[in-house]
């Protein structure tokens, strides 16, 4: 007891003695500025961070304001004081001393030459940047798509286009796969289209346009890769937006993004809730060549969509080399449609023959739950790091449908879709020298999905309704994928190139208990991948790509069972349907003059097993009021080869600080080869769409945005379809010392985004007209900011600039 109370009093007295020996902190302010070197233009929103080596962690920080100037508050002590800016090289004060409140200079950042092959092109208001495998488009300030969806932004990127039925396509082609934050996500679901009229266009920070990926990305997508960024502030403190939005025809929405970063920790989500009604409209006009008879099918419909969407996650900074962030998102969503299809068949002098009534009320309802979690450790040399990734999705739609025939309710129809899909990956980035870097990875993606169909068909006897088993089945469909990747690159000179080599396994099985079919299949493919730079001068570069893609089918193109939609034009899947190949070839020219710069590219793909749309007369016929109606099917099938030949440009001029113009122009040619059941379905077509953009600024600082699309004419073996033109206009105003923002826009102003075409076979011709929105859509939105301003990008010299509004 007596030595344990003389070891408790040494203690004690030691403790005492070192707190007497610490000097006593107190808070002090230290202030500064942060500038471009280049320019001398100060840099807003810069980072500076206060670390402690004896806490092992940052204390505190800040960010510079519109000037550049920074003032933190910290307590005495030291430091290594850290100024970052994002593309500029960070310049660290290592052992700082701090006693008083000081300004500590002023410091100037460099733009940072060292990533791979990467020219950064800075615009006043938005920002465009250029790597070797891709351009990353920063498109939030687009005011055509204030308040509108993620479909809306798409449509205004160059290179994309979005069709009337909500398909998105890269350089006039469909087959792209669409990411969001660089994976799969649950915020598109099981209905990618319906799932990105959803999601609010202030949600994307950005969007990668990836024509020619590297060996890191997967290779599915033949036309390449869109991937969507959303937004995310890493800034101390809380922060964050709201916007609302309400229009015509009736639509309404609210939407939601907050962070909340302390110390160690940064909370984020982002929660947005629409209601939207879309008026489409169809017709088709067909006649049949062996009989001579017209068929004369209009159909009318109003869906009204809401949902809810949320992403709620945290980022936790374990150390200062490590990082583990986890995400949760819900989606939930729900669909009310009425359509009316009115069917006239007239006999071979256009005399009235029958007329049906087809009344469909369809309602549905889709939920998906999304788990993500990654883990990233850096290390002591910049860009060294390793991180794993995992997700998991669970995702179920509903759908019913009670169809009335000449008032009478003859089908029913009931759809429920269930999908369960993990996600494994793991990446390893080696940097080797100053100028080089070595990369490696793992890649599992494994998805199930079950599709269980219910027709009811009215048994006019009993007056009971009846499964028909014809046509009613169980489609079950699974897709494992496997993959490694690895790639090397360097810069020497000027002089960047970047070679990979991605190997995947592909198991799919087709399983379909009602019938008995089941299918299996297991193929294994090596993509390599090459991404050349060259830098001609500062304002100048050339790029070369080639990369080997794949386009894997999915469930709903391989599921046999025809559709009930329409009676006489169904959509029937093809379970025989294989992966399509493709090579592509991209060759790039960058040239930066005083107010313009020039963006363009010459690419190339060879595709091999092509799949494309038949539409053919099955022999069936249909019973229409006694009268009997023959069927149309439009099918997927594997053609032989697509050769497609293009040339894009870009051009941006900057006349004044007030007034920016926009062109993107592509051109491309196609050229199929293949025959099917006996039919030649060669064709050669050429095409072209031209983007027009105009920002100006009219007095009182109000922002006025016009935007003109145009999409030439197409044609393949059995499709002709006419050229759309389009125009959508914008005006925005900032209130409250650019705190709030209000924006009035207009899309399809002239009521001319319509599809129209022309399919002709050996047995039937068939005029179309389709509208998927009922002309124009008027917009109001109003968003508020607080602790976050309207313009986080940092600004240089107007020559400079590259916007992107269009």
């Amino acid at each position: 007891m007596y030595r344990f109370a003389l070891v408790l009093l040494f203690l004690s007295l030691y403790s005492i003695s070192s707190f007497a020996q610490r000097p006593e902190q107190k808070e002090v302010t230290i202030t500064g500025q942060v500038i471009d070197q280049e320019n001398k233009q100060p840099l807003e929103y810069a980072t500076v961070a206060f670390f402690s080596k004896q806490q092992n962690k940052i204390v505190t920080g800040g960010i510079t304001d519109a000037s550049g100037n920074f003032s933190i508050p910290v307590l005495t002590g030291i430091y290594d004081v850290t100024i970052e800016y994002i593309s500029f090289k960070t310049i660290t004060i290592p052992n700082r001393k701090i006693n008083t409140s000081e300004n500590i200079g002023s410091f100037s950042l460099q733009i940072n030459a060292e990533a791979l092959g990467e020219v950064e092109i800075i615009a006043e208001k938005t920002t465009v940047e250029i790597k070797l495998d891709k351009k990353i488009y920063n498109v939030g300030k687009d005011l055509t798509v204030r308040g509108g969806t993620v479909s809306d932004v798409l449509d205004n990127i160059p290179s994309v286009t979005v069709d009337p039925e909500g398909n998105v396509a890269l350089r006039g082609n469909n087959n792209v796969r669409i990411l969001i934050n660089g994976k799969p996500s649950g915020l598109v679901g099981l209905n990618s289209t319906d799932a990105l009229r959803q999601l609010p266009a202030d949600a994307i920070e950005k969007v990668e346009v990836i024509t020619s990926p590297s060996a890191r990305y997967e290779s599915e997508g033949t036309a390449g890769i869109l991937n969507i960024i959303l937004r995310r502030s890493k800034l101390q403190g809380f922060n964050g937006a709201i916007s609302a939005n309400v229009g015509h025809p009736a639509l309404a929405g609210v939407s939601g993004n907050v962070n909340y970063r302390t110390g160690d920790v940064n909370f984020f989500n982002t929660t947005s809730y629409n209601y939207y009604t879309n008026l489409g409209n169809s017709y088709n006009f067909t006649r049949f060549k062996n009989t001579g008879k017209y068929l004369d099918e209009k159909r009318d419909s109003e869906s009204t969509r809401k949902g809810l969407t949320t992403n709620f996650g945290l980022e936790w900074y374990v150390n200062d080399t490590a990082s583990l962030t986890t995400s949760v998102v819900y989606r939930d969503s729900n669909l009310e449609e009425n359509s009316t299809n009115v069917l006239t068949q007239l006999d071979e002098n256009k005399d009235f023959i029958s007329k049906n009534i087809r009344l469909d009320p369809e309602f549905g309802n889709s939920k998906t739950i999304q788990y993500a979690t990654n883990f990233t450790k850096n290390f002591k040399t910049s860009g060294h790091k390793l991180s794993f990734d995992f997700q998991y999705e669970e995702s179920d739609e509903d759908r019913l449908s009670l169809i009335l025939s000449d008032g009478i309710n003859t089908d029913i129809l009931r759809t429920i879709e269930d999908q369960n899909s993990v996600l494994l990956q793991s990446d390893y980035v080696l940097p080797i020298g100053e100028n080089s870097q070595f990369e490696l990875g793992y890649r599992g993606d494994f998805s199930d999905r079950s599709t269980d169909y219910e027709v009811q068909l009215l048994n006019t006897d009993t007056n009971q309704f009846e499964i028909d088993t014809r046509l009613s089945n169980i489609f079950n469909f699974k897709l494992h994928i496997h993959a490694l990747y690895s790639q090397f690159g360097s810069k020497i000179d000027k002089f960047s190139y970047l070679l990979g080599l991605r190997l995947e396994n592909t198991r799919t099985t087709i399983d379909q208990p009602t019938t008995g079919d089941f299918k299996k299949k297991n193929i294994t493919g090596l993509f390599p991948t090459i991404n050349l730079s060259y830098e001609l001068g500062n304002k100048e570069s050339l790029t070369l790509g080639y990369s080997r893609r794949l386009q894997r089918p999915r469930s709903f193109y391989l599921n046999p069972f025809p559709s009930r939609t329409s009676i006489t034009n169904i959509f029937q899947g093809n379970p025989d349907l294989d992966p399509s190949y493709s090579g592509v070839y991209d060759l790039g020219y960058l040239n930066r003059f005083s107010k313009v710069t020039l963006s363009t590219s010459i690419y190339y793909q060879h595709e091999i097993d092509d799949s494309n749309w038949v539409s053919f007369q099955t022999g069936e016929t249909v019973l229409v009021n006694n009268t009997p109606i023959s069927v149309i099917t439009r099918t997927p099938v594997n053609l032989a080869t697509n050769d497609r030949y293009g040339f894009e440009f870009n051009i941006n001029y900057t006349p004044t600080k007030k007034w920016r113009i926009n062109t993107d122009f592509n051109f491309f040619k196609n050229i199929t080869r293949g025959d099917y059941n006996g039919v030649n379905f060669d064709a050669e077509n050429i095409s072209w769409n031209i983007r027009l953009s105009n920002k100006y600024t009219l007095p009182g600082n109000i922002d006025w945005q016009t935007n003109i699309d145009y999409r030439g004419p197409s044609k393949d073996a059995q499709n002709t379809r006419d050229a759309i033109a389009s125009a959508n206009i914008a005006f925005s105003k900032d209130l409250f010392k650019e705190k709030a923002s209000i924006a009035f826009n207009v899309s399809d102003i002239f009521n001319s985004r319509r599809y129209k075409g022309e399919i002709e076979t050996d047995t039937f011709v068939s005029t179309r007209d389709f509208q998927f929105r009922g002309g124009q859509v008027f917009n109001l939105s109003f968003t508020y900011r607080f602790n976050q301003k309207k313009k986080p990008e940092r600004q240089r010299s107007s020559g400079d600039g590259f916007d992107v509004d269009g």
